[in-house]
């Protein structure tokens, strides 16, 4: 059986490599966008529940326009939903991805002018020149201190530390409200390493299973029937959960056994990402 959350078919339209495999009235190619708001809840339906959020800059292909909606595609990870087609625009090539836990675009190339919008770490823009300290960018003005280049990072754990703290928020995305599995998602994708939106996508595809009795290190993944913690060291976890409500330390077998005794069950599967070359 597919899975809706990957599987671009609506009935009406279907993406075009899916042809003979489902049904749907019709097969498209789609049209490439992208996101131009801050942050973009992605719906399992028009007015439906969020599943996920995208952010500023990032990449979709739209199968459908319907009714004010866009069925979409994220370049991310597959996902597959529904945004408001004014939330899409014409794709720009990234330049810049904001690295920080969070800026602001300014009006102009000075901290005290205007604020026109909030960014989130991991927001992708084009800047189009440096002024005096600030990314000048089709928005206004961001400050160069919080972006990077498109290189990817080195460690996922320390991209995730940055979240410390941010509020907990279900199909959360962003530094504003972030979910277990999204902060899985920031970290890895900050640093090259494809990963899916959801924790048992992460269960299924990320890194090698390890022992039971393995001892731990920084940058392994321990995950539950519906949730996934980051390992800090071999004492320490950071997880974005709903008994914080927020991003946070907890100690390992502390977070062990609360977990099961709030009657979420026991540890799935404890994983180990690849060595990159």
């Amino acid at each position: 059986m597919s899975d809706r959350r990957t599987t671009p078919n609506n009935g009406r339209v279907a993406a075009a490599h899916l042809q003979g495999q489902v049904e749907a009235e019709k097969f498209v190619a789609g049209q490439a966008k992208q996101v131009m708001l801050p942050v973009v809840d992605l719906l399992r339906a028009p007015d439906g529940k969020r599943d996920r959020q995208l952010l500023a800059g990032q990449a979709v292909t739209v199968l459908e326009e319907l009714d004010g909606w866009a069925y979409i595609v994220s370049a991310l990870d597959g996902y597959v939903g529904y945004v408001r087609e004014a939330s899409l625009g014409a794709v720009r090539d990234a330049t810049h991805v904001v690295s920080a836990r969070a800026t602001h675009i300014y009006t102009q190339a000075d901290m005290k002018s205007a604020d026109r919008a909030s960014l989130s770490m991991g927001s992708r823009l084009r800047v189009l020149r440096e002024q005096e300290g600030f990314a000048k960018v089709p928005e206004g003005f961001v400050p160069l201190v919080h972006l990077s280049g498109m290189e990817p990072e080195n460690d996922p754990v320390t991209v995730a530390e940055r979240l410390l703290g941010t509020p907990y928020l279900w199909g959360g995305n962003s530094s504003f409200g972030i979910d277990c599995s999204g902060l899985v998602q920031a970290g890895c994708t900050a640093c090259g390493i494809a990963c899916g939106g959801d924790s048992d996508m992460q269960q299924a595809a990320l890194g090698e299973t390890l022992a039971e009795d393995a001892s731990l290190r920084r940058g392994d993944l321990l995950f539950w029937k519906g949730h996934v913690a980051w390992v800090v060291d071999s004492e320490t976890l950071l997880h974005a959960n709903a008994y914080h409500m927020a991003v946070a330390y907890e100690p390992i077998l502390a977070a062990i056994e609360r977990i099961e005794e709030q009657g979420d069950g026991a540890v799935t599967a404890r994983k180990r990402l690849k060595e990159r070359t």
